[in-house]
């Protein structure tokens, strides 16, 4: 595995790292070991599967607090999708900063997702599939979010929004939400 710090302190963007031959290639997908090494808290208390029917389609922005604040691991394994991760942490110098990258079933790229981060995603595809990790499990009364169209926040999704849930659409405005 490949380890690339994002812009925004504490995240990663991590590759592939491949051994080939003519069968093809094997590569770590995920390790505990090597996230460890990296200073990264480990994402291996539950593996979920996330289907997006049309492109267009966003999910998040979603976090949750102490004491079930979660690191997060995802990765694209069909179609392609925009991930959009924001700094929650009112003590960061990368504070309310946000950073979007594409993971694709094509690139493999994988995004490391720090406790105390937002984060969301666009389906850039039909039919697109995010497997992703968690460190905790999900605990509805540490729930939180943000608004995918927040103007303090100024995201610029790829593609115009198709489809979103009613409750990422509820989140309130930056200004409504506490410091953490």
């Amino acid at each position: 595995m490949i380890f690339e710090e994002a812009p925004l302190r504490g995240a990663f963007t991590i590759s592939l790292d491949k051994r080939g031959d003519d069968r093809g290639f094997f590569s770590r997908a995920y390790c505990t070991q090597e996230f460890e090494s990296q200073g990264l808290k480990p994402v291996g208390i539950q593996c979920n599967l996330a289907s997006n029917y049309l492109k267009g389609t966003l999910r998040g922005l979603h976090y949750q607090v102490a004491p079930a604040a979660e690191a997060k691991f995802f990765r694209c394994i069909r179609g392609a999708n925009y991930h959009v991760i924001v700094d929650m942490r009112s003590d960061s110098p990368t504070y309310l900063q946000h950073y979007g990258i594409e993971l694709s079933a094509d690139n493999r790229l994988g995004l490391y997702v720090p406790e105390l981060f937002a984060h969301g995603y666009q389906a850039l595809t039909d039919s697109s599939e995010a497997f992703y990790m968690v460190s905790e499990y999900y605990t509805p009364g540490c729930e939180r979010g943000l608004r995918y169209d927040d103007p303090a926040l100024n995201i610029r999704w790829p593609l115009p929004v198709t489809t979103i849930s009613d409750k990422d659409t509820a989140w309130p405005l930056l200004p409504g939400l506490p410091i953490l």
